[in-house]
């Protein structure tokens, strides 16, 4: 079976064809979000018609999902007029083929779960950090969507109320605020102003003031974690984004979650992505697989 499955972010939109369990066919695409959502959905048709034949679709994508209904319920700014759109409607209809669509986080986790870091973990959390905090939660190796399909929005946490003013900012004392990528670079460019990204940041590590600034931002992560792991009790907890790349980040955050934690949930495991941005293309093309199954035995 063929599968096309796209990956739709911000930024760039990856694609490529899984077969026989393998992706090949990568490319990526400007997203060109600013032109809003049906811009965005005349791109990807143009994508995926690039494939020539196929036999399904999958899609990953940014934004609230509804996946029963292969919808957007909702989408920040980022890609304007996105929040409704009916894509596995207007796919299905265009393409001729099933079409299953899931929230970006969700399908990365998927992807992690069945040939990532999650392979072997009945349950765990996984958790982005880029731009903001995204999140998913595996529980016998389902997603859990909760009653209205956007469970694991840890991005929205609040951990700091003394920072919270909901009427000028939903996301004001939020993990996100502190824990995302953007929030390092906010805290360093306090010590330095010419470290206005990670690559620069993390080449400054050596440097005393930055080292205690990133240190600061670890601390910020790691308690988020601590929290979601009292509640969860999760045998494994997956770290993805650009900045678990690097191997001080990663350490630190687990040295800081096992000093924070009850002994009795130090068995919990932390383990970085192993997909890296190609987690939700498998998810997606995973999701697909497990549609066509469930419908063939009924």
């Amino acid at each position: 079976m063929k599968i096309v499955v796209l990956d739709i972010g911000g930024t760039s939109i990856k694609s490529g064809i899984f077969h026989n369990g393998f992706l090949t066919e990568l490319k990526e695409t400007d997203t060109n979000a600013s032109k809003g959502g049906e811009f965005v959905m005349y791109s990807a048709k143009e994508i995926i018609r690039s494939y020539g034949e196929f036999d399904g679709i999958g899609i990953s994508t940014a934004g609230q999902v509804d996946f029963e209904k292969g919808m957007i319920r909702y989408a920040n700014k980022n890609i304007p007029g996105y929040t409704g759109m009916k894509i596995r409607d207007i796919l299905e209809s265009e393409f001729h083929v099933p079409v299953v669509v899931e929230n970006d986080v969700n399908a990365a986790a998927i992807g992690e779960a069945y040939c990532g870091a999650g392979k072997g973990y009945q349950d765990f959390l996984c958790l982005t950090y880029g731009t903001g905090v995204g999140g998913a939660i595996v529980i016998n190796n389902e997603i859990y969507r909760g009653s209205t399909f956007s469970a694991g929005e840890m991005g929205a946490m609040i951990i700091h109320p003394e920072d919270r003013n909901a009427a000028e900012d939903m996301y004001s004392g939020c993990y996100e605020k502190y824990a995302s990528t953007t929030a390092l670079v906010r805290k360093v460019m306090g010590v330095d102003s010419s470290l206005c990204n990670g690559r620069k940041i993390f080449a400054a590590l050596d440097r005393k003031e930055v080292r205690e600034a990133v240190d600061e931002w670890i601390k910020e992560i790691a308690f988020g974690l601590v929290s979601l792991i009292h509640i969860m009790n999760p045998s494994c907890v997956i770290l993805g984004g650009g900045v678990m790349e690097q191997e001080y980040i990663l350490e630190k955050v687990k040295e800081n979650v096992m000093d924070n934690i009850m002994e009795s949930y130090r068995h919990v495991v932390i383990h970085k992505t192993t997909l890296g941005n190609k987690a939700g293309m498998y998810g997606a093309a995973a999701l697909f697989m497990k549609l066509c199954i469930n419908k063939a035995r009924y």
